[in-house]
């Protein structure tokens, strides 16, 4: 039995969002692993900001943990999940559950100076780095985000994100 941390979500919560799939078939012998359980220590990881090997001993391995973490990253369950509680609360604020329109902006940050993979250089912003494109709703609800190298331009970066967007939908 696990504490009841205060990032973790009640069943309530839990039930609203039935889209986490259960372990795969085959492979190792499936243990007791409760999907709500690794749920709610990602959810931890999250809140707490710590490294995947800190977590507390009262939860899942972090092994286990990180790999249920990057399998629904890669089978985009998380955007379903965002997807989902999205509509829910542009519903819930009397919206449509698309929107109409969209803010849109982007934002050079330097990176570190070890890292090499997807880097470039902001010649307005004179910033070596990467650059952030956020997509909003007029709520201010995220929509979508696309990190890219710093060398993007911000017309190609917006229809990145759209693109992005609607590869996401199929």
């Amino acid at each position: 039995m696990t504490k009841n941390y205060p990032s973790y979500l009640t069943w309530e919560q839990w039930e609203l969002i039935p889209l986490f799939p259960e372990a795969k078939p085959g492979g190792r012998p499936p243990t007791t692993t409760c999907m709500y359980v690794v749920v709610n220590a990602i959810l931890y990881l999250l809140c707490q900001g710590c490294r995947w090997r800190a977590l507390p001993g009262d939860l899942p391995p972090w092994s286990t943990v990180y790999g249920y973490f990057r399998r629904w990253g890669k089978d985009l369950t998380w955007l379903q999940v965002h997807d989902k509680l999205y509509q829910w609360v542009r519903v819930a604020a009397s919206r449509e559950p698309s929107p109409w329109e969209a803010a849109f902006d982007s934002q050079s940050v330097e990176t570190a100076t070890m890292i090499c993979t997807d880097v470039g250089l902001d010649p307005g912003k004179k910033i070596h780095g990467r650059k952030g494109f956020i997509t909003v709703d007029l709520l201010g609800l995220v929509l979508r985000v696309l990190v890219t190298s710093a060398s993007v331009p911000e017309r190609a970066g917006a229809k990145l994100n759209v693109l992005a967007g609607l590869l996401d939908e199929r």
